[in-house]
């Protein structure tokens, strides 16, 4: 008994070991896994189906589960980019079960930065890769997005701050005609999308700020009315407001940086200029869309808040008597530097007519009320002169009192008014009125809403300054025939009594930047204010009528009998001084005065200077000559340093643009290399780099010489290359005189080769089996790089050196540089050596 006993226990314990066993084989493989086994095909509906079951037990986030959560995220995203393109029944049940509203449910609790960017992650890599149109349509309905959009997440986590802006930037790329009804309410006038975005606009890391300004520049340019209205009536005058006070914020402190910064320590100046630059192609961007609303709204913006009262009115040195002390400035050549690259970028024409007008005709009552009180219709939408403050409330703040108040302003209005809030026009004879609701009560737009709508539209003042044919668009209420009758009505007389005595009393902005042209002491402030009128003639938006009044013709006018006597002079005392010995002028501030007098005084590519001002050139020009002869004589490596100088000043002319970028400018010139500055934009060091100036100053006059004389460069460069031998090249020897040598190399190897001696190079060469007469070429040296010295002990020999072509201009010729060849070359007797 007691043995059937024993025998009954053991069956049993084998039945349990095996049950256990199989139990957790089962386990182990996903088959009990709450009831529903894991499929091994991870691109299937079961295995979504398996990861929805997942999510439906895990809905409460827990230390336990938060691996489980972020790896089942993690896959659902991998599985719906499958489906997206190979199985359209995994959306099908996505939809079906409203798997978003787990991810809801899961941001809802205080789920921790572990899932919470796992989530965001999952959501951006989803719609950044999904491509059929109907799958995103059903990722964007029953408005989850949205609310995941305006849920409070912390963003004092930068990771969780990165991935939530780039979700954002990533649904803002999906935007077209369609989807932006999920994200834009019309009934509710509600639009998160890019209301919450903008709140970044001054986030403190620079990405988050990039991001939110091509998520603006993507929703703008969705041509969708109702959407743009509301971003203009509810978002425009307090977005444009606080991003251009930023803007000024940034150029203070850029203004900061450039009075305590050094050469070698620059970086946090280069990212200010870099900011700076970013944010003029972002405006410039908004401006060529060619939303005639937002840009009347930003134009004034710009112009009031930022570039009259900071950019132009730090021109002007000093305190004013009629100016209060406490106004914000910058120092001139900051606002010379800000102001180049403002009309280098930005094109608009009302934005660019109206600040050039400014700068070349106006005075300083531009800041004062008491110019607005000349005319009731030039007062800006923004208050009673023009000034860089703070706006009254921050961009946040803004967005919520507009959202609370707009409804019940609408509420009171008919639908006739309504539609007349600002909506593009219905038909080509219609005009767009500037929203009511974008500017404080009792204020109009300064700026022309639709200049292109040509004698229909009603042109607005420019700030500060009377309207003048001359300073509007060119479809703006005149005809191309007022324009020529409005020139012709400046007589004769009056141009020429104009162009020799040029008042400059009552325009004190173009005074600074004329004064900036002294170079008596150095040439900081002028490159910048020679960039500048660069700018201003080759910007266009700018009209040849705004130009002319200051006698400073446009690149290409159909009439043009005088320039600017006054800034000619400027402009010939800069290039005479370039060319003494020790000159402060930089070869870049050069090429810019020779830029812009090629600007002024040709037309047609036809001089129309003065004699005295051609004469003025010659001389500078002679003296050039005079300067360059003080190192030819002197320098052995004068030739290498000619032909290189000449080859670089051709393969790289001057670009303006790029000239403006280098933040390097804003800091005093230089004269050591150990800047890291380019050589054209530094001072000379040493007599080696004096030669290279004067010898690029050289070629700089010698061919605007030949430019305005109409004549053609025959005599550079020195050397023509496609002309040369070149290595294994046939050639014809009969008729060359012939010298037969032994090579004998370094390492004693002999070889028979004939020298041959053109003008400019020095040729080894083969005979060729095939045809008498002829050889080949297996060595080519130019004659200039060569350096012989005879052999003591034997006179049949000589001790050839050829080195690289320029390496002695490189500095490359000492003890560690390889030359092309160095032998003893051994000759028949000593008549031939």
């Amino acid at each position: 008994t007691s043995r059937g006993l024993r025998c009954d226990r053991e069956r049993e314990k084998n039945i349990n070991t095996t049950y256990n066993g199989t139990t957790t084989m089962f386990r182990n493989k996903g088959w009990f896994s709450g009831g529903l086994w894991k499929p091994k095909n991870p691109h299937s509906l079961e295995h979504l189906k398996y990861l929805y079951h997942l999510l439906s037990k895990n809905q409460t986030v827990t230390e336990q589960n938060k691996s489980i959560l972020v790896e089942t995220l993690r896959s659902i995203a991998e599985i719906l980019i499958w489906g997206d393109q190979n199985d359209s029944t995994v959306f099908d049940f996505f939809l079906e079960k409203n798997m978003l509203s787990f991810f809801l449910k899961i941001m809802k609790q205080k789920c921790g930065r572990y899932v919470c960017v796992q989530l965001l992650q999952t959501l951006n890599i989803l719609f950044e890769n999904i491509r059929n149109e109907t799958s995103l349509y059903y990722l964007l309905s029953n408005n989850h997005v949205n609310s995941i959009i305006v849920h409070k997440f912390d963003f004092s986590d930068e990771e969780v701050m990165a991935y939530y802006i780039s979700f954002l930037k990533t649904l803002s790329l999906k935007l077209n005609n369609h989807t932006i009804h999920f994200f834009y309410n019309e009934h509710t006038n509600d639009f998160p999308l890019y209301t919450e975005a903008i709140k970044f606009f001054n986030h403190n890391e620079s990405m988050v700020r990039i991001a939110v300004r091509t998520l603006t520049l993507n929703v703008f340019k969705v041509e969708d009315r109702a959407m743009l209205k509301f971003i203009r009536d509810r978002t425009a005058a307090p977005y444009f407001s606080n991003l251009v006070y930023f803007i000024g914020k940034h150029v203070l402190e850029l203004d900061s940086c450039v009075t305590h910064a050094e050469h070698g320590s620059s970086t946090r100046l280069s990212d200010l200029v870099a900011e700076h630059l970013d944010h003029l192609h972002y405006v410039n961007d908004i401006l060529c869309l060619r939303i005639e609303a937002l840009n009347a709204v930003l134009t004034d913006h710009l112009l009031n808040r930022l570039l009259v009262p900071l950019y132009v009115y730090s021109l002007v040195q000093g305190p004013h008597p009629c100016l209060a002390d406490d106004r914000k400035k910058v120092s001139s050549i900051v606002s010379l530097f800000l102001l180049s690259q403002v009309f280098l970028i930005v094109s608009h024409e009302p934005l660019v007519r109206q600040l050039a007008n400014i700068i070349l005709n106006r005075d300083m009552k531009v800041f004062t009320a008491r110019a607005k009180e000349d005319s009731a219709s030039n007062k800006s939408d923004l208050g009673s002169e023009p000034e860089f403050v703070a706006p009254e409330e921050t961009l946040e703040k803004s967005l919520e009192t507009w959202t609370s108040v707009a409804p019940a302003t609408e509420a009171g209005m008919s639908t006739e008014e309504q539609g007349c809030h600002g909506d593009p026009p219905h038909s080509n004879g219609s005009t767009a009125a500037t929203p009511t609701n974008a500017y404080p009560p009792g204020h109009h737009p300064s700026v022309p809403c639709h200049p292109e709508d040509g004698d229909h539209s009603q042109p607005a003042s420019s700030t500060d300054c009377e309207v003048n044919p001359a300073y509007l668009p060119d479809g703006l209420n005149i005809t191309d025939e007022q324009k020529a009758q409005a020139v012709q009505r400046l007589n004769m007389a009056a141009l020429e009594q104009l162009s020799q005595g040029w008042p400059l009393c009552e325009r004190p902005f173009l005074a600074a930047i004329l004064n900036a042209l002294d170079c008596s002491e150095n040439d900081h402030p002028a490159l910048f204010a020679l960039c500048l009128l660069y700018a201003l003639g080759h910007n266009p938006g700018i009209n040849r009528e705004l130009l002319d009044t200051v006698l400073m013709p446009s690149l290409n006018p159909e009439t043009k009998h005088w320039y600017n006597v006054a800034l000619m002079d400027k402009l010939i005392q800069i290039i005479s001084l370039s060319c003494k010995y020790g000159s402060k002028v930089r070869l870049a501030t050069l090429e810019m005065s020779l830029l812009l007098l090629r600007q002024l005084a040709t037309i047609d590519g036809e001089s129309c200077l003065q004699d005295h001002h051609l004469a003025g050139l010659e001389q500078a020009k002679e003296e050039s000559t005079l300067l360059l002869r003080n190192f030819y004589k002197s320098e052995e490596m004068f030739l290498d340093m000619f032909e290189d100088e000449y080859q670089e000043m051709k393969k790289k002319p001057l670009n303006v643009e790029y000239l403006m970028m280098d933040a390097n400018l804003l800091l005093p010139p230089m004269g050591t290399p150990m800047s890291g500055v380019e050589f054209h934009k530094r001072l000379p060091c040493g007599e080696v780099e004096r030669m290279r100036r004067a010898i690029r100053v050289f070629f700089l006059l010698r061919e605007l010489s030949l430019f305005l004389s109409n004549d053609r460069e025959t005599q550079l460069p020195l050397t023509n290359f496609s002309s040369c031998v070149k290595v294994d090249d046939v050639l014809d020897l009969n008729n060359s005189d012939l010298i037969a040598c032994t090579v004998v190399s370094k390492d004693t190897q002999k070889i028979r080769r004939f020298m041959v001696i053109d003008v400019a190079q020095l040729v080894l060469v083969e005979p060729d089996a095939k045809r008498l007469g002829w050889g080949v070429a297996k060595f080519v040296g130019f004659l200039q790089d060569i350096e012989v010295t005879g052999d003591k002990e034997d006179s049949r020999c000589l001790h050839i050196t050829v080195h690289s072509r320029g390496s002695a201009s490189r500095n490359t010729s000492g003890p560690g540089s390889v030359p092309l060849l160095a032998a003893r070359f051994l000759f028949d007797d000593h008549i031939r050596c």
